[in-house]
């Protein structure tokens, strides 16, 4: 059979991600990232192979950045038409109600991702700059929108309805839409795959600088933390989470902040760098070995949040089969996951502690046979898993 592949387009505020895959082979044959958009001076990075190719210099604009990454894989390879490439799959987080699954980007897909603009500010214009640029300049495969939100269509409505006025909420279309939804989806589904199970009750836990839990049922999501953005929640890298909704208030009459600076605090400036200084996880623990006490506070913060959304999603589903932890942090801070798996001993939760350990890029169970709860470190693949989806319209 003839390799079929997938571009996967990331396109970001200042930044482009891809990567080409091989969705069959659930292979990677080459990837890439555009860096510091709009300044002075920005950066392009592009791997094949052994092959690696950096190049600094001025990148003006999205499509600016895009013909060059399309000029190093004509230069440094694969050849795009060579490798058979059949679609360009781009990540889009917010679908509002409207997609449940991919779509095939055609005009009116795309009016729609834009009119969901108000809905995901930080990320849906920043994914239109990328989809007007891709469709322009390879306008002779298809291209394939896969949303974020999608994942999460399928939750009750007592999980996706805020007790907010009725009329403003519909005319505002405001509602629990979630985000991280492709990997949650992907994860889940791995989960099963791998315990050869489909009656599972799971909770996954997405733990990046961005971070999210779900609950899953049978496949199907029943709940999750992000909410009508990725603000709500666990605690993030720079994200609040969960935080009672007059602290806005508050901060607009006592300390006269504007809305766009409490924006810019909650999204940017609060979470684990609000308390510490350092959003990267991996500075905070050593922070934590070296004594210091605000870090100490911050692990114990959001460590607190996870075991509160592990119970309440335990409550949802009338039980508990399996905790994953995935993404950055939950594949690679063991001492995260010793930490709230102490938490939940109680339960007849018991971690290997051997196993826990153990640094691979593999799925494995990280729990002892006789534990009440599986747990399980499932490395997240969200490229992979938007070359599947685009590949089931193709």
């Amino acid at each position: 059979m003839t390799q079929q592949t997938v571009l996967v387009i990331n396109s970001g505020s200042s930044s482009i991600k891809y990567q080409l895959v091989d969705p069959a082979a659930g292979t990677s044959l080459a990837s890439g990232l555009v860096e510091r958009i709009g300044e002075e001076t920005g950066h392009i990075e592009h791997k094949f192979g052994d092959v690696t190719r950096e190049i600094d210099g001025p990148v003006p604009d999205h499509g600016d950045g895009l013909r060059k990454v399309l000029a190093l894989f004509d230069e440094v390879g694969p050849n795009l038409h060579e490798a058979g490439i059949v679609a360009v799959g781009h990540r889009v987080v917010q679908g509002g109600k409207f997609f449940s699954g991919p779509a095939i980007i055609d005009e009116a897909v795309e009016q729609k991702i834009r009119d969901l603009c108000p809905l995901g500010p930080l990320h849906n214009p920043a994914h239109l700059k990328g989809i007007e640029v891709a469709r322009e300049l390879m306008s002779d495969v298809p291209h394939v929108a896969v949303f974020d939100t999608a994942f999460f269509q399928s939750l009750p409505d007592e999980a996706a309805t805020y007790a907010l006025n009725k009329e403003v909420a519909e005319k505002y279309q405001i509602r629990r839409y979630g985000a991280h939804g492709t990997s949650h989806q992907f994860v889940s589904g791995e989960v099963a795959r791998f315990l050869d199970r489909d009656d599972l009750k799971q909770i996954v836990l997405h733990l990046g600088n961005g971070a999210s839990a779900s609950a899953v049922v049978n496949g199907h999501a029943v709940d999750t933390s992000m909410g009508l953005t990725p603000l709500e929640g666990l605690v993030m890298g720079g994200r609040t989470g969960d935080i009672d909704p007059a602290a806005v208030f508050h901060l607009v009459r006592e300390a006269k902040m504007e809305i766009s600076e409490i924006d810019d605090l909650f999204n940017k400036q609060s979470g684990l760098k609000g308390l510490t200084g350092d959003n990267d996880m991996r500075v905070v623990r050593s922070r934590i070995e070296a004594g210091d006490a605000d870090c100490r506070l911050a692990m114990d913060v959001y460590v607190h949040r996870l075991l509160k959304y592990v119970g309440a999603y335990t409550a949802v589903m009338g039980g508990l089969d399996t905790i994953t932890f995935t993404a950055g942090a939950g594949e690679n801070d063991s001492d995260l996951r010793r930490e709230l798996c102490a938490r939940l001993e109680y339960t007849g939760l018991k971690l290997d502690q051997e196993k826990n350990n153990v640094r691979s890029k593999e799925a494995r169970v990280i729990s002892t046979p006789d534990s009440t709860i599986t747990v399980l470190v499932v490395p997240t693949n969200e490229e992979l898993a938007i070359a599947k989806q685009a590949m089931t319209l193709i």
